[in-house]
Parts: C-alpha cells; structure tokens; sequence
C-alpha cells in the first residue's frame, strides 16, 4: 500500500505533498532523521492530509494533482 500525504509547518506556513510505502518512517524521517534537503529546513511538519492507494502508479498520479494548483488550494482549504 502507497499513501499520499500533506504536511504543514505551521511555523514557517509551508506545505509540503510526497509519497510513501511507509508513512510513520516518512514522517520520522522529515521531523527527525534527514540532513539535508527541503523539509530539514521548515521543520517542525505536522500531518494535514493522507490518502491511500493500493499501487504505486495510482498514488503517483494523486500526489501530482495535489502539488497542481488546485489540489495545493485543496490542502490550504483543509489548513483553514
């Protein structure tokens, strides 16, 4: 199982869309574990939105239209 996700940093007010076969590691690895790379730099993330999806292709699919500008207004309208 694949699972799309939005994270917010709330401090910084920032959104962040990915994907993962494993999304307690994932979250771990973006609040805790990484060195380098985007999110390192506007941690703390919180978890805003997920869905999940059978195979990879169909999540793929999903997580581009949420980084779309519609979907990126879908993930601010859930924020509030």
């Amino acid at each position: 199982m694949f699972t799309v996700y939005a994270l917010y940093s709330e401090k910084f007010n920032k959104i962040y869309v990915g994907y993962t076969s494993n999304i307690e590691q994932r979250l771990l690895a973006h609040n805790e574990l990484e060195t380098k790379g985007y999110t390192l730099r506007y941690r703390p993330w919180k978890l805003v939105h997920s869905e999940n999806f059978k195979d990879k292709a169909s999540a793929m699919k999903r997580e581009k239209e949420l980084k779309s500008a519609k979907g990126r207004e879908f993930i601010w309208n859930i924020i509030g």
